[in-house]
């Protein structure tokens, strides 16, 4: 598929007005489509739940959107997170009339999505929650770590979860400054040394009177990317939870049963909001997960 995003305010040859025209473009196809969803992350942790959208749901059209030009979202105050993410979404949905979208991201869920769903009451949003119950009901030793983003662990939010549902576990949270951007270099194809990963896991691994952590909640979309180096890096084996999972299934729930006589793209859009074109080595990676890069103006840079 190759799709182009408006380019009303970019710089360029003329585009279409928006992607509908390409997405939709097919002329031996029926006239319905298939249902469409927009999976929207600050980078590229959406990818492990995109994975498990396809999954569960082949069917589905997928636009993933990165909003790389503010990655990452650590380092903005929370109004303007707020902001950025309603101005992005604004933006995006207009370009490519979802059926449902997808936050796949924990900061944005839980910061934006009350006005998203105030701002757009008729499209259903699936949210980011990390998997702090089925971790709990897992622990055999009662000890179970949070592996996040600094600021996912600062949130009450996220003190919150831990008190509904891991209540009877004694809950280590983790605030990693550099695992989500690890991530991304490994998915874009660079070289990361075990030592950088291993640094930022340690702190999960918890002995106490001769129990030890064995579940670790992944609190950061982007952490399942990597979780084969984390298994090989861990100093005892774990039980990973990733809340992909749940994510695909809420979204089953909400768009319903497949529908026969639909046309379904192969190719879902990969959408970067710097506007700039991925290198070779993170395109490659996009193939994998059934993506390819559409070109689209740049939506602003956020401010710090």
């Amino acid at each position: 598929m190759s799709s182009r995003m408006n380019r009303a305010g970019g710089r360029g040859g003329e585009a279409p007005r928006n992607l509908i025209a390409e997405l939709d473009a097919d002329a031996g196809a029926p006239p319905r489509r298939a249902p469409r969803a927009l999976v929207f992350d600050s980078g590229l942790g959406g990818l492990s739940v995109l994975a498990e959208i396809r999954r569960l749901r082949p069917d589905v059209e997928i636009v993933y959107a990165a909003d790389d030009a503010a990655f990452p979202y650590g380092r903005l105050s929370e109004a303007a997170l707020v902001t950025r993410v309603e101005t992005v979404m604004a933006r995006l949905i207009g370009e490519t009339e979802p059926d449902i979208v997808v936050i796949a991201c924990s900061t944005a869920s839980t910061l934006a999505l009350p006005p998203l769903r105030a701002a757009y009451p008729r499209l259903p949003f699936v949210g980011t929650v990390p998997a702090f119950k089925p971790a709990a009901t897992a622990s055999r030793s009662g000890l179970i770590s949070v592996l996040a983003t600094r600021g996912t662990v600062a949130r009450d939010y996220t003190h919150d979860l831990v008190r509904d549902h891991a209540a009877n576990c004694e809950v280590t949270l983790v605030g990693s400054p550099l695992l989500a951007v690890i991530a991304e270099r490994v998915m874009r194809g660079e070289a990361v040394e075990d030592a950088e990963i291993a640094r930022e896991i340690a702190p999960c691994f918890v002995e106490r009177d001769g129990r030890r952590t064995d579940q670790i909640v992944l609190a950061c979309t982007h952490f399942p990317l990597i979780v084969d180096r984390l298994e090989r890096l861990s100093p005892w084996p774990v039980g990973f939870v990733d809340p992909a999972p749940a994510i695909a299934r809420r979204l089953d729930a909400l768009i319903g049963a497949g529908r026969s006589g639909v046309s379904t793209s192969s190719e879902g859009a990969a959408i970067f909001t710097s506007g700039n074109k991925p290198p070779p080595a993170l395109q490659k990676t996009l193939r994998l997960y059934g993506l390819a890069f559409t070109p689209a103006a740049m939506i602003g840079s956020a401010p710090a």
